[in-house]
């Protein structure tokens, strides 16, 4: 397949001389032995050159796609480069869910988990958190299993990898029994409500986001996917905290086709059609825009809100919405939420590289006394030696790279800036 190839979002050219799309591991095994410099592509939802090469890009989206189900141990094994939505359907066929989804349904499994994606939940960890094992191409074309209970030292370093120690062709997934979910949708929650009570309004649901537009102190929607529990009768209060509950269907961003969002209004559903914001048979946007998010220490969500009032002069007039959720802590060396129980601030953003570019340097010098984590697939400008600082276990990601791939044939021109 040739080139030139865009991203989602179409602010990246790749410039790799080539795409491959093998059809069968051994076709991709060949692929890998006897490539000088290799790098595998997504879905392309990141908007960075994470995934860029001067040399070869390969997907490996046209191998077999299959879910395999272990009942008895609760894991499923799934095709690396498979959406995320395709294999929730399968999965609640089977009865069995996942035990969190990303805002979008649309990304592959393989590349949400490398860059350390996640959703929502005061206890629900990462995406990449769910993984059990995972196969991995090396870079002379052979074949290893990695997995969370034979080797966790390297398993804590391989998942959330950056596509730095081979091409991942299956992943592991640890299930639960399938479930139901209601969403609620609150408007106008008052802002200092959430700086005096947002433990409290981040633990009201399973899954809970803020969206705001940081044009006032007020959060515009308030996102409560609620578990369904036949054995409970939570109901929601018209009016908490100050909010108003929602009379009819939210899109995040004002004006955009509400169609497109996960069923509302208390509606309840399976798992995979409420967790995500987004329906999988809807493209939400047409790509256009840029996006940016930071993960910092849960406790300090407070004084991040405060730090990022002082610049909303300079976020709100370049910035389609902002969306606040939490992710509980994992111990995967690369993971923004390694070690730590987080809250992530994300920011979609015109897609104006030079107009965002001065506003995410303001926005990361309000949030470096918090120690705040740029998402490996998202637009920052934080400097290599800070993010060197924010992952004690990069020193030791490091060294794996350089066992695994001495000659650094998946490195690009993104890791040679992060990692020695």
């Amino acid at each position: 397949m040739r080139l030139p190839l865009t991203n989602w979002a179409g602010n990246v050219t790749f410039t790799a001389a080539d795409l491959y799309a093998p059809t069968s591991s051994d076709e991709l095994r060949a692929l890998v032995a006897r490539s000088n410099s290799l790098r595998v592509l997504g879905t392309a939802h990141s908007f960075n050159q994470i995934a860029d090469t001067r040399a070869d890009l390969v997907s490996v989206t046209a191998l077999p796609s299959s879910v395999e189900i272990d009942r008895d141990r609760r894991v499923a094994t799934v095709s690396a480069g498979m959406r995320y939505g395709d294999v929730a359907t399968q999965l609640h066929a089977a009865g069995f869910a996942l035990h969190n989804l990303g805002s979008l349904p649309h990304i592959s499994v393989a590349g949400a988990c490398a860059t350390g994606t996640h959703g929502s939940g005061a206890t629900n960890g990462g995406l990449a958190a769910a993984v059990n094992w995972i196969e991995i191409i090396r870079a002379d074309g052979e074949i290893e299993q990695l997995s969370r209970e034979n080797d966790p030292e390297v398993f804590l370093g391989s998942v959330v990898s950056l596509g730095c120690l081979g091409v991942i062709t299956k992943v592991g997934l640890d299930i639960v029994p399938t479930f139901d979910v209601e969403q609620y949708v609150y408007d106008n929650l008052p802002g200092d409500q959430l700086l005096d009570h947002f433990d409290d309004i981040l633990d009201a649901a399973y899954s809970v986001s803020l969206f705001t537009t940081w044009r006032n102190a007020t959060i515009d929607q308030v996102w409560l996917k609620h578990k369904v529990n036949p054995a409970e009768s939570w109901r929601p209060e018209p009016h908490w905290m100050g909010a108003a509950i929602a009379d009819s269907g939210r899109h995040p961003i004002a004006g955009m086709p509400v169609a497109n969002c996960t069923a509302q209004l208390g509606v309840a559903g399976p798992w995979h059609e409420r967790l995500p914001h987004f329906r999988l048979e809807f493209t939400p946007s047409a790509g256009d825009e840029l996006q940016s998010e930071y993960l910092l220490p849960r406790a300090h969500t407070a004084d991040a809100i405060r730090a990022l009032t002082e610049i909303a002069d300079q976020i709100a007039p370049i910035l389609q919405i902002s969306e606040i959720r939490t992710i509980a802590a994992d111990a995967l060396w690369l993971s923004p939420s390694s070690g730590r129980d987080s809250v992530a601030f994300h920011f979609t953003w015109i897609k104006d590289d030079a107009a965002v570019r001065p506003v995410l340097a303001a926005i990361e010098e309000r949030l470096a006394p918090f120690e705040a984590r740029p998402h490996w697939g998202k637009v920052f400008t934080t400097e290599p030696s800070v993010v060197r600082k924010l992952y004690p276990r990069l020193p030791d990601f490091e060294k794996l790279m350089r066992r695994v791939d001495p000659a650094g044939k998946f490195r690009n021109a993104f890791i040679d800036r992060y990692f020695e």
